[in-house]
This record gives structure tokens, C-alpha cells and sequence, in this order.
């Protein structure tokens, strides 16, 4: 049986059209998704797992949540690819922002993050506030936390107090429980994380009060957010973003998804939010 030319173009048409489906398929039917690890692996699996399997449904795609052993690996994993949706703190995501050339987009944030705040804490009685801080041992967090290191600095440094000048040693004890626990066991004199991380853990009585007490709150500025690749298409972006903003606290399913992700509603945000994170970073010294 002879194939004319044209038939013969058509399957080769079809053929190469279906070879390179099956990549493309492959590629839009799992969402990569990760997080800035601020706190244990389980702890992160344990928060995103009813929230991975209601994106499932609402994107009809496979969503595969993977942990990442730094916030470096967080940045490199969306950057280059491996990536399509990470859990970003502010600094993060500014990093992400520049090593791209701003081939990111941040879209959704909890409505806490317009207003995000950090904690300084102690067991020592002789520290009240940032200026006691001068000869004392300190832990931040991750080296590339926003709420744990970036902003928590940034504070230090407008009450004229340097960390790596004034304190006596400094710490980076790389996650916000982790702080926490080097206060407490008098690891060092004082530490800063977030205050989300230390308001769970205050509430799960997985901290005594009477002895880690905290001892200044920094004022509020933007932070953490689900950031995506520009490259994602238009259309699932939005999938994505509709699937978040239309959580409600008032469904018990959602409710369940939002008391796990620590707030009431996602909102809309942009890239121009964490401008002054940017700066914060420059400032500081942060931004290589």
C-alpha cells in the first residue's frame, strides 16, 4: 500500500507532535513544590499535606511536595527549573527575584505577611532590650531568613547594636524551633525568630514562658509568599492563585488547611511588596 506525500507528512506531523507531548505532559501534569525550610521536615510535611491534596483537586494535576535541606536549595530548585512553586520568605524570594532576573512571580501571601513581625528572646534577666544585646551570645535562624535573620538584623543595627562587632558570638541555628531550643538550653543568651513560630509553639506548650520570655517585637513588613516561575503558563498560574484565595475559614475542610498554614485567608501579592526587603538585604550586607 503506497502512502502519498501528504500522508506521509501528516503522520510524521503527528508523530513529532506526540513525542513532544508526552515531555510537555509529563511536565504540566506535576506541580513541583517546595518550602524554606523554617522549621523540621516533619513538621513541613505535616502542614502541607491536606493543602497538596486539596491543589490536586482543584488543579486536576499531581501535586509532589519536596523537601529541601537548606533555603539555598529553595532558590537553586525554582531558578533552574526543578522547581515550579516554592513557600518563600521575603529574603528569599528576593534572592530567587535577582538570581532569575526576575523570572519569578510571587503569587499569594497569608494576610498575616503584610505585617509580618519577629521576636527577640532571652532567659536572661538582664536583657530588656536590643542595647543589652552588646556583649551577649545571640542565634538567628537560617543565614537566609527573613523573619529569623534579615529583619531581625536590620532592627539591630538601627538601635546602633552590630551582631558581629557588639555580641560576644553569634549563632545561625539555621531553623525558628531550633532557636528556640538554643534559648532555652542556654546555648547562648538571647535569639530572634519569627512570631508565628514562637506563638505555636507557645500554644502547643512546647516552650515553658516562664523561662524563654519575649523581650522586644520588631514592627511589622511584608514576608513570606508562594512564589511561581514566569515561564509557568497563564493559565495555571491562576488556577493556582484562585485555588488559594478562595479558601474560607467558614468550610471546616478549609479551615482545617488554614489553621495548618497559620491564618484566616490568602491574599493577592507582588513582587514590588518586598521592596523594602530588598533594601533591608542591601543594607545589611546580605545580597551577593
Amino acid at each position: 500500500m503506497k502512502i502519498s506525500n501528504s500522508r506521509r507528512f501528516s503522520l510524521a506531523l503527528l508523530l513529532s507532535l506526540t513525542c513532544f507531548g508526552v515531555g510537555n505532559v509529563h511536565a504540566q501534569q506535576v506541580l513541583r513544590v517546595s518550602a524554606i525550610p523554617d522549621e523540621a521536615p516533619t513538621e513541613l510535611q505535616r502542614k502541607f499535606k491536606p493543602l497538596g491534596e486539596y491543589l490536586e483537586k482543584k488543579l486536576g494535576m499531581k501535586v509532589e511536595f519536596t523537601p529541601v535541606t537548606d533555603y539555598a536549595a529553595s532558590v537553586e530548585g525554582l531558578t533552574k527549573g526543578k522547581l515550579d512553586m516554592v513557600w518563600f520568605g521575603g529574603f528569599t524570594f528576593v534572592q530567587a527575584k535577582i538570581r532569575s532576573k526576575d523570572q519569578v512571580i510571587p503569587l499569594v501571601q497569608r494576610e498575616e505577611d503584610e505585617k509580618f513581625k519577629s521576636v527577640f528572646i532571652t532567659t536572661n534577666p538582664s536583657i530588656n532590650k536590643l542595647e543589652d544585646l552588646k556583649g551577649k551570645t545571640f542565634s538567628f535562624g537560617s543565614e537566609s531568613s527573613t523573619s529569623g535573620h534579615l529583619m531581625p538584623r536590620s532592627f539591630l543595627l538601627n538601635a546602633k547594636v552590630n551582631p558581629d562587632t557588639d555580641m560576644k558570638r553569634i549563632a545561625f541555628s539555621g531553623a525558628h524551633d531550633a532557636t528556640v531550643a538554643a534559648v532555652a538550653g542556654g546555648k547562648v543568651d538571647a535569639g530572634a525568630l519569627n512570631i508565628s513560630v514562637w506563638e505555636k509553639l507557645v500554644s502547643q506548650n512546647k516552650v515553658d514562658v516562664k523561662q524563654v520570655r519575649v523581650f522586644y517585637t520588631t514592627p511589622g513588613y511584608f514576608d513570606y509568599n508562594w512564589t511561581v516561575r514566569s515561564d509557568m503558563p497563564a493559565e495555571l498560574r491562576k488556577k493556582i492563585s484562585d485555588a488559594f484565595l478562595s479558601l474560607d475559614s467558614n468550610n471546616p475542610k478549609d479551615k482545617e488547611i488554614l489553621d495548618l498554614q497559620r491564618t484566616l485567608r490568602f491574599i493577592p501579592t507582588k513582587a514590588d511588596n518586598y521592596k523594602a526587603i530588598e533594601v533591608a538585604a542591601q543594607q545589611a550586607g546580605l545580597l551577593k
